[in-house]
């Protein structure tokens, strides 16, 4: 048991380290790594990937309370990252896509962190950056899990 503790202690210690170091990457960087905030960036990978969403399944997807992702849905729609429609499906709510702006931001930052990466990862073989990705899938996917499971959003 002490084993798994220790284990528990450095993924803990280095998931931590990681967001950290993330941060200061994104502050410290040029354009186009600054030229969306994080809210921002997540949102439009998930419209990226996803397509056009109602406000409640981002909020649902990115285990975020529905009124931060209005909030935050309104300040990407000032700067001409979102639109915004009504709900077909339930009128009080409102559809959210990317524009094409938002998309090409977002793709502009994708390929800023990828070349960041490579340049990190330069010593690591393919089959190492291949085991990491799966690794950060799967922690991800099980946080995801956990979070809904405790029906905290």
């Amino acid at each position: 048991m002490a084993e798994d503790e220790a284990a528990l202690s450095v993924i803990e210690t280095q998931v931590a380290m990681i967001v950290r170091l993330g941060e200061a990457t994104r502050r410290s960087s040029p354009r186009p790594h600054r030229a969306l905030d994080r809210a921002a960036y997540v949102i439009l990978r998930l419209l990226q990937e996803a397509g056009p969403q109602n406000v409640s399944a981002v909020a649902h997807r990115l285990n975020l309370d529905g009124s931060t992702v209005t909030r935050q849905v309104g300040a990407m729609h000032r700067d001409g990252l979102v639109e915004r429609s009504p709900d077909p499906e339930d009128g009080r709510g409102t559809v959210i896509a990317a524009t094409v702006r938002g998309l090409a931001q977002v793709d502009a930052v994708s390929q800023a962190r990828r070349e960041l990466y490579d340049t990190v990862l330069r010593d690591w073989t393919p089959h190492e950056r291949k085991e990491l990705a799966a690794v950060l899938e799967r922690l991800t996917r099980d946080m995801d899990t956990y979070i809904k499971g405790r029906g905290t959003a």
